[in-house]
């Protein structure tokens, strides 16, 4: 067995698109499915920007808002996860700070149970 870090201090900061995090590689980012861990600060953002693939966004702790093509910003907690499709514009962020561990690839189908609409 081997064991890895995905705390921040293993990971780099990323400014591109407006954003503010650090960016934790879970897995090796050419291969065809990739994993990360986002770090997001109070007040951090990822900027919006357009998916180069399908991203599930999954919230292990803190609070924020996710938002997609339409704009409109929806808050996100623990234990949730918002899935942009390649092409669609989305951004997230975080007024109290925020941890997420972000799947991107083509080739799998979200099975989670959705929350409904207006909560």
């Amino acid at each position: 067995m081997r064991v890895f870090s995905f705390a921040p201090a293993a990971g780099r900061q990323v400014d591109r698109f407006g954003s503010d995090f650090v960016l934790s590689p879970l897995t090796d980012p050419r291969g065809r499915a990739r994993v990360a861990c986002f770090h997001l600060a109070a007040g951090g953002s990822v900027g919006e920007h357009e998916a180069v693939t399908g991203q599930l966004f999954c919230v292990l702790s803190g609070d924020g808002w996710v938002s997609g093509a339409a704009g409109a910003r929806l808050p996100i907690g623990p234990l949730e996860a918002a899935y942009w499709e390649a092409g669609e514009t989305h951004a997230a962020g975080t007024e109290t700070g925020l941890v997420a561990v972000v799947l991107e690839g083509d080739e799998f189908t979200v099975a989670a149970a959705e929350v409904p609409a207006g909560r």
